[in-house]
């Protein structure tokens, strides 16, 4: 697989990444063994871009449990603040550290702010934001920050301009 080179981060990804979203599932819980496989197997053919969320089910635990750190060290792990479960500045810093843990890390490589759009990254604003990702950063908790984006397009450029982002997700859909 060629990878592609993040010019802002310097980190050379995947064109494909894995999705932790709908993992395979038994009895409503992840099939850890299905599961395990496909990550293994992207992972051993080229995938080093591994993208969760923390509504994403378990995922994060699920991938905290079966990486091992010599995996960690040849992947990038993605997850995403919920923005809609922000009310106030201390839920950012206590949803951050519950992902840490459940990821079993000490730093996210790329964070970012779920699913936004005008109306939710002006509320999240009001709840100092910029000051947590800052200071999230500095802490050395999450290398690079960004954000999943389904808003309108006429939005976009509005969030693009508005923090110097790392990276941003936007919804591709080959069909």
């Amino acid at each position: 697989m060629q990878n592609r080179l993040i010019k802002k981060t310097g980190d050379e990804i995947s064109p494909l990444g894995f999705g932790a979203m709908r993992l395979p599932l038994k009895n409503g819980k992840i099939d850890r063994d299905k599961a395990g496989n496909l990550i293994y197997h992207a992972i051993e053919n080229g995938v080093n871009f591994i993208d969760t969320a923390y509504l994403y089910g378990d995922s994060e635990t699920f991938l905290g449990e079966i990486l091992t750190d010599e995996i960690k060290s040849k992947v990038k792990i993605c997850t995403k603040l919920p923005a809609i479960n922000v009310r106030k500045y201390e839920d950012m810093e206590k949803i951050l550290d519950e992902q840490l843990g459940r990821l079993q890390i000490d730093c996210i490589d790329y964070y970012l702010i779920h699913a936004v759009d005008l109306k939710a990254i002006n509320r999240l604003l009001k709840r100092d934001l910029i000051k947590f990702l800052n200071k999230a950063k500095s802490e050395g908790k999450i290398k690079h920050v960004g954000f999943s984006y389904h808003g309108p397009k006429e939005e976009f450029p509005l969030l693009i301009d508005g923090y110097d982002w790392d990276v941003v997700m936007v919804q591709y859909n080959y069909f």
